[in-house]
């Protein structure tokens, strides 16, 4: 179950009827407060959040669905009609999976929500022998979706751990953004690698000292030094 949190009517049913449509069942709210009652009775698969929205913005609602625990890796995709860089930063660095700008087309929205769900189910699928990951002080336990500094936990929202996960398998090697992209988010964003450079950000960020580990090739990449 998909829920969309959109004030604009129009929207709102055309996306329900495009992702129910699609094999992807829906259900569309107005206005937050329905949005909350729905989620005490079940927690959904995904979220697409408008961010312009009655009661409470959307990033608001971003925040809470992070705090909670139920909630912290929820995939939540943005939809909103604000466009500049900062806005898309500002909801990226908030903990958003991915970020669609209005006007967008229905047939793109369908295979994007397709791809970020594929992403959120793909971490427990893995072979024994990658379950967990290693790098210094860092480690990754796919089985339990979770990455530790020093023993510690770290939260990390759903495309951060993707990207860490890929960095220590590739431990050595220098990625480029299109393929961080392709790989992460399972699709090309047409040249939108800003969006890999924040999750970088936010990344090295959570991770403190260790956040280090991950080096700036300049004009290429990222990646984590070989030496293990």
């Amino acid at each position: 179950m998909i829920y969309l949190v959109e004030d604009d009517l129009s929207i709102r049913e055309m996306v329900v009827y495009a992702l129910s449509h699609s094999g992807l069942p829906a259900k569309g709210f107005g206005r937050p407060a329905e949005f909350w009652q729905a989620m005490e009775q079940e927690i959904p698969d995904m979220v697409l959040l408008d961010i312009m929205l009655p009661e409470e913005d959307g990033l608001q609602i971003l925040q809470k669905l992070r705090l909670a625990q139920e909630t912290k890796e929820l995939p939540v995709m943005m939809l909103t009609a604000k466009s500049a860089e900062y806005d898309k930063v500002i909801g990226l660095d908030a903990g958003a999976d991915d970020y669609m700008t209005k006007p967008f087309g229905v047939m793109e929205l369908v295979a994007r929500v397709k791809a970020l769900m594929r992403r959120a189910g793909g971490g427990k699928k893995q072979e024994p022998g990658s379950a967990e990951l290693r790098y210094r002080e860092l480690r990754v336990s796919r089985g339990q979706h979770q990455a530790l500094v020093r023993e510690k936990p770290v939260t990390l929202t759903l495309k951060e751990f993707d990207l860490l996960c890929l960095l220590l398998e590739h431990a050595g090697m220098v990625l480029t953004r299109d393929q961080l992209l392709n790989q992460v988010w399972g699709y090309s964003f047409d040249g939108e690698s800003r969006t890999v450079d924040v999750h970088i950000r936010t990344l090295r960020q959570k991770l403190g000292e260790c956040g280090a580990y991950i080096e700036t090739v300049r004009g290429v990449g990222y990646k984590i030094g070989g030496d293990r």
